[in-house]
């Protein structure tokens, strides 16, 4: 049994707080064969079922959350992620489903920023710009996986070492990430990452979800409240261009429960840019502290998420490039928006736009990203 770092311990300790009471309550992690990988390897999955039957399924492929199963009000259990059924599924995906993204999610415009006078190039994999670690992110790397401890039962801890100048960025930098579901239906999800030479980094957790439970349906009904008194436009191409500006008088408001779908084909520029929502907007409160960021809620189901984080940012996604070209779950095509995306991070384009948020970490120095999932029915 692998024990967390301080670090880690720390931020979970501060995350599982509402947990305490449920103590001497036991998480299962039952570890098991997903499949071979196309380098020989073999990928393997990890089931966590907490006291009230909340389970979810990680495969180190990626550190990938596979599945979440969660009740609806009626008690009634349904898988509210959206994925595949198999590993080559998730080998083949090309939109990041349920994965871990690095080592920098969102984008960086045109594949190009310069660190202490160095200048460095990656690749350029979404149109102009860089997306989301390049050509072989994080998403599809083989991490090494160990069971962990933590206040409230056990969970699942992901390594990986990224070699210097992987995919064009500097440093190693050595990551983690770590999944607990905890007894107080709290999913709650901790990166941390060091570097031998000074790099940039976000790390971000990709899941699509749909709380119906029924990857068939759009989420478009979906109640969305977003804890944030701004946004950030972007261009076309989906790099920032005009700062931090307020929701206020603007589609991208969010403060009061909105369906998804009120607004999301409206004529205002920004959601003809993102063919939708696909923006970031700035976590009121302070950076560094865990403070809730989104409420998610599906009026059918009866099911709710909220989402705590310390990032400054949340990017909401409503899947406008799902085409139904790929297959999912049960033979379900992903279908337009049957899926959205809620992503903790830094501002996009942040290592050439520093006032936006800062990405850069140094030798010595210790990334952290804590987000949590809380799970309730009304």
């Amino acid at each position: 049994m692998h024990q967390l770092p301080r670090i880690a311990l720390v931020a979970l300790a501060a995350a599982l707080c509402t947990a305490c009471t449920n103590q001497g309550t036991t998480v299962s992690n039952t570890p098991e064969a997903y499949g071979p990988l196309p380098d020989g390897t073999t990928a393997t999955l990890y089931t966590l079922t907490n006291a009230n039957g909340l389970t979810a399924t990680l495969t180190d492929f990626g550190a990938t959350l596979v599945s979440l199963k969660t009740p609806d009000r009626d008690g009634n259990l349904a898988d509210i992620t959206i994925g595949y059924d198999t590993l080559g599924g998730w080998v083949n995906d090309g939109s990041y489903m349920g994965a871990t993204v690095g080592r920098y999610g969102n984008r960086i415009a045109k594949g190009k920023f310069t660190l202490d006078g160095t200048g460095y190039t990656l690749a350029t994999n979404n149109g102009d710009n860089h997306l989301h670690g390049g050509n072989v992110g994080f998403n599809k790397k083989l991490w090494q996986a160990q069971r962990i401890e933590a206040i409230d039962g056990e969970g699942v801890q992901f390594t990986y070492v990224s070699p210097d100048g992987e995919e064009g960025y500097p440093g190693q930098l050595t990551s983690t990430v770590t999944y607990l579901l905890n007894n107080s239906d709290e999913l709650v999800i901790s990166f941390e990452a060091t570097t031998t030479t000074p790099t940039v980094i976000n790390l971000v957790h990709h899941t699509y979800w749909n709380l119906t439970g029924d990857p068939s349906q759009t989420i478009l009904d979906h109640k969305l409240m977003l804890i944030a008194d701004g946004y950030v436009p972007t261009d076309a191409a989906g790099i920032p261009n005009d700062g931090i500006q307020p929701v206020k008088d603007t589609p991208f408001d969010f403060r009061s429960a909105t369906p998804i779908g009120e607004r999301i084909n409206g004529d205002h520029q920004q959601l003809i840019n993102g063919k939708g929502y696909d923006h970031s907007w700035a976590v009121n409160g302070d950076a560094g502290t865990l403070r809730m960021a989104a409420v998610a809620y599906d009026p059918a189901s009866g099911r709710i998420m909220q989402i705590k984080t310390d990032q400054p940012a949340i990017q909401f996604y409503t899947g406008n490039y799902m085409d139904g070209s790929s297959t999912g779950k049960g033979g379900v095509p992903h279908n337009l928006r049957t899926g959205f995306c809620l992503e903790t991070q830094v501002f996009p384009d942040s290592p050439n736009q520093p006032q936006l948020s800062n990405a850069v970490l140094r030798p010595g120095e210790t990334y952290t990203h804590t987000m949590v999932h809380v799970f309730k029915t009304k």
